[in-house]
Order: C-alpha cells, then structure tokens, then sequence
C-alpha cells in the first residue's frame, strides 16, 4: 500500500484546546487539504488511516482535527509525523510542472542524448528556481537549475529527462 502513498506533509504544533494540529504542507496547494475526510499517517514503519472532522486554513496554514483526538495532548503525539494520500489523489498540475517524487529516479542526458549525466536522486527546492541532484555513475553529485534554459525535455513516463549542460558550470 505504501508505494501508492504520497506524502504531502508534516504534522506541527498543535492549535487550541480541541486537539487540532497544524501541517507543514510539502505542497504548493496549502489548500488542498480542506478537501480531504481522511489522510494516512505514518506510525513507526506502517501507515494509518485516520479520519478528519474539520480542516481550515489560519493565517493560510492548514489546521486539521482528527476523529477521536480530542485535546492538545493527543494531538501532541502525533506531531512530526509524516502524512500522506492515495496517489489518485494528487492535485493535477499545470503542463510541465511535475511531483519531486515522479523526476526522482529519471535518467538525465545531455542534449545530444547520447551522453548519460547520471540519475535524479532528489529535488531541492528554493525560491528562484529547484535544482536537480542528480548522481553520476562516479557516484559524484551534481547540483542541475532546474529551469527552462538548461532543461531541454521531461519525459516523465519513460524517466527521461534531457538537458543542455553547455551553458551550465556546476560551481
């Protein structure tokens, strides 16, 4: 079950005395939690399903309250974990924006597409632009823009994705 699950945050702090609980989203739609009735939450190495009572923004955070919790106390055990939903209820993205999860494990070519620059292994994300960390067969890590002028294709399906490293000196 756990392969169909993406993660879409953090439980934070609590709010107030009836046992809500802030998310730290790893979304850019904040918002989409007011639609859910139930999120899974990670315990240890398994996932439980938990059903929401109530969810909001406050000061455009998200603020959940799970069934059965109940006072600042039981929601503080549940903080820092990780929460997920089904795959099938991802938000849909605009064209040639993608999930971190689905560019990870892409093979990266030069331009050329004969020249294999090595594997996305993660996303960091910063407010001028992502950048790709991709590991070459060398095992040496190379921080890649992750912006329109160097990155030339996103195959999502067959995990390919080609760049133009020409302009691009990894610094």
């Amino acid at each position: 079950m756990s392969d169909n699950l993406i993660t879409v945050g953090k439980l934070g702090r609590t709010r107030g005395v009836e046992g809500e609980i802030y998310i730290t989203p790893f979304t850019d739609f904040p918002d989409r939690f007011l639609e859910l009735h139930e999120i899974f939450v990670k315990n240890q190495n398994d996932w439980e399903k938990m059903k929401l009572v109530s969810s909001r923004l406050v000061a455009d955070k998200p603020v959940i309250k799970f069934e059965n919790i109940n006072s600042p106390e039981q929601a503080a055990r549940l903080t820092n974990r990780i929460i997920a939903v089904p795959r099938d209820q991802l938000v849909k993205l605009p064209d040639n924006m993608f999930y971190i999860f689905e560019l990870v494990g892409c093979k990266v070519y030069s331009e050329s597409g004969n020249i294999l620059l090595g594997e996305i292994i993660d996303v960091e994300q910063y407010p001028a632009n992502d950048v790709y960390l991709i590991k070459t067969a060398e095992d040496k890590i190379i921080r890649f823009p992750a912006v329109k002028q160097f990155v030339k294709s996103v195959d999502i399906e067959n995990k390919k994705i080609v760049v133009d490293p020409a302009e691009f000196v990894d610094r």
